[in-house]
């Protein structure tokens, strides 16, 4: 690729990621709407719906999001009724997130939400995995070079 080329904005590997993911979210929201919460409530509350009373700092980690996120969409879910905080009874420093009971409900609510979500995308379930597989692969070949970065 020539030198000029590689600053052109359709050339980015950032700017195709975030294009896309803003577009897929945006695919979500009307579903989401229906049961009343955000994009980035749900990604947590699949996380809890997958392994409930978790500490905060092992949610953020499956989350990649930083406590200064974290800590204020924790506190609207509860505030929603969805979620409890509270300290750890073997370890006062840690914080334990456990769903409520309507938190764990809202789970049967949103179980068609992947299946409507990507009958809206002209991809099959085959390419989906494929997809889904190398941004995994991608995510996590980003974060451990990150993490060597920082430790060195």
């Amino acid at each position: 690729m020539e030198k000029s080329a590689q600053l052109e904005l359709d050339n980015q590997l950032c700017f195709a990621l975030y294009a896309c993911a803003r577009e897929v979210t945006k695919l979500y929201r009307p579903f989401l709407d229906e049961l009343g919460i955000t994009y980035t409530q749900y990604v947590t509350l699949l996380a809890l719906w997958e392994k409930d009373e978790v500490p905060v700092k092992e949610l953020g980690r499956r989350l990649y999001l930083d406590s200064g996120t974290l800590t204020p969409l924790l506190k609207k879910l509860e505030g929603m009724k969805l979620l409890r905080r509270e300290r750890d009874q073997q370890d006062e420093r840690s914080v334990i997130v456990r769903l409520t009971d309507e938190g764990r409900g809202l789970k049967d609510r949103a179980a068609a939400i992947p299946e409507r979500v990507f009958c809206q995308t002209s991809l099959s379930p085959g390419d989906i995995v494929s997809l889904r597989e190398q941004l995994r692969k991608l995510t996590a070949d980003v974060h451990a070079r990150d993490c060597d970065v920082s430790e060195s």
